[in-house]
């Protein structure tokens, strides 16, 4: 929680590669930090996302806020879609921030082309890169719970909303708000099966 002189800002950063959801993510945190009462800025950042690259946003909320940007070192809440990615924003974090990690290994082409080498040991580092560590099988908990890998980022949303001082009727409404109507109720139910990891 980053305190701006006397306002209390909270600082989120989802992150993953294209076609995980983030983005989805990210706007039902700011939906749900709207719905109750705080102002709310976002950042998002897509680089290569239609071809497996790296996808980051940013949401900051607050009684006031005036940039989108989270500063090194001040995120409350690291929520990450892919190990490595989870690695490449640690510094991000403040000292005993959340991070709430999804056990996937989506390998880069730099990998499969050999040019490089995804870390056999990504569980240990994450351990110990981050003190407090949910370190989940979001995909595999999403296919067998409710058969369906998608709303991986919904379980990944609901185990992180636990760091997180929002209500459970924002989250409901904004997942309402973000989501198509025939998902609604998958999406709201993956969720909370997250806030119960």
């Amino acid at each position: 929680m980053w305190k701006g002189g006397s306002v209390i800002i909270k600082n989120i950063i989802l992150v993953g590669v294209g076609g995980q959801g983030i983005l989805l993510a990210a706007r039902i945190v700011a939906a749900a930090a709207v719905r109750a009462g705080f102002d709310v800025t976002t950042n998002e950042i897509h680089g290569m996302a239609q071809r497996g690259g790296s996808v980051t946003a940013q949401i900051r909320y607050g009684e006031e806020v005036y940039s989108p940007l989270i500063l090194e070192g001040t995120a409350d809440v690291l929520g990450a879609l892919e190990a490595v990615e989870a690695l490449r924003y640690a510094s991000s974090l403040r000292p005993g921030a959340l991070a709430v990690v999804s056990r996937q290994a989506i390998i880069p082409v730099t990998v499969s082309s050999g040019q490089a080498k995804y870390p056999e040991d990504i569980g240990d580092r994450l351990q110990v890169t981050f003190q407090r560590l949910k370190y989940l099988d979001c995909t595999g908990l999403a296919e067998e719970k409710f058969g369906n890998g998608r709303v991986a980022n919904l379980i990944l949303l609901g185990a992180l909303s636990n760091g997180l001082d929002l209500p459970g009727e924002a989250w409901h409404g904004a997942i309402g708000e973000c989501v198509k109507p025939c998902f609604v109720e998958l999406n709201r139910n993956a969720f909370e099966y997250g806030r119960t990891l």
